[in-house]
């Protein structure tokens, strides 16, 4: 913000969110905000709309997630270490609910080709990209001793998976008392690795996985030993262990954190 021209690209990008909706306003920030502008006190726009729910979230399209029911539109936003569902129940107004990145144990992306109506499998010459159908889904702690699997349906779900990858990579590089501006500064330039966001952290505890079939996933947190993970269902989309990012930034929580 003390450079001119980063001050001017956020002041833009930060008006737009707002009259688009990404950004929520109530009536009485909308006024503050109306104000300032017409002051064009720029910094002062911006300090306030920092302040603003969902200020400096990524939003993606319109989609389908399964939660709170099945084939339920949302619009799914990222960022402040969360994912947000925006939904609108039949005769209720805009919900909204959030996702915390601490609560999710792991996460996975999935495709799929539906079959043609013959019922072969084969792609067939006429077959379009776009018929792919791509899911993220993730495991969330719903409460101290429930885990359950939310997954939302987007052409947009490797976006979501990377998102959150992000936020995790973030996370982990404050615990270890590292320095956010570096980290990104070594994204930018394409050396940072994995490793690098976790190497103050020990290498956590496996935590057995409810099903047999399913493989050990790694977390950051003992608390969880305490936690039962029996009779704990997973996605109906089948994948193999390599597909599933385990969260280092897992955090076990107690009811009293609901």
């Amino acid at each position: 913000m003390e450079n001119r021209v980063g001050l001017n690209l956020l002041y833009a990008q930060t008006v737009s969110d707002i009259e688009r909706g990404w950004i929520l306003v109530t009536k009485e920030q909308h006024r503050q905000l109306k104000s300032l502008q017409e002051k064009v006190s720029k910094k002062e726009f911006l300090r306030l709309a920092q302040t603003l729910r969902h200020y400096g979230y990524l939003r993606f399209d319109a989609c389908v997630a399964d939660f709170p029911e099945k084939d339920c539109p949302v619009v799914v936003s990222a960022g402040n270490s969360e994912l947000s569902l925006q939904l609108r129940l039949p005769g209720q107004q805009l919900r909204e609910g959030s996702f915390r990145v601490t609560r999710m144990r792991c996460w996975r992306v999935t495709s799929s080709v539906p079959l043609p109506s013959g019922g072969t499998s084969s792609p067939g010459p006429g077959r379009g990209r776009g018929e792919v159908r791509l899911e993220l889904a993730f495991e969330y702690l719903m409460s101290k001793d429930r885990l359950q699997w939310v997954t939302i349906t987007s052409p947009q779900a490797i976006m979501m998976s990377i998102c959150l990858q992000s936020m995790v990579d973030e996370l982990m590089v404050k615990k270890s008392g590292g320095s956010i501006r570096k980290m990104l500064r070594r994204r930018v330039a394409g050396t940072l690795r994995r490793s690098d966001s976790q190497q103050a952290v020990k290498s956590p505890p496996l935590l057995e996985s409810p099903d047999a079939s399913r493989e050990s996933i790694v977390k950051l947190s003992s608390k969880l030993s305490a936690v039962s993970l029996r009779g704990i269902g997973s996605p109906s989309t089948d994948a193999s262990a390599s597909d599933v990012h385990g969260n280092f930034a897992f955090e076990g929580i107690g009811d009293e954190d609901l």
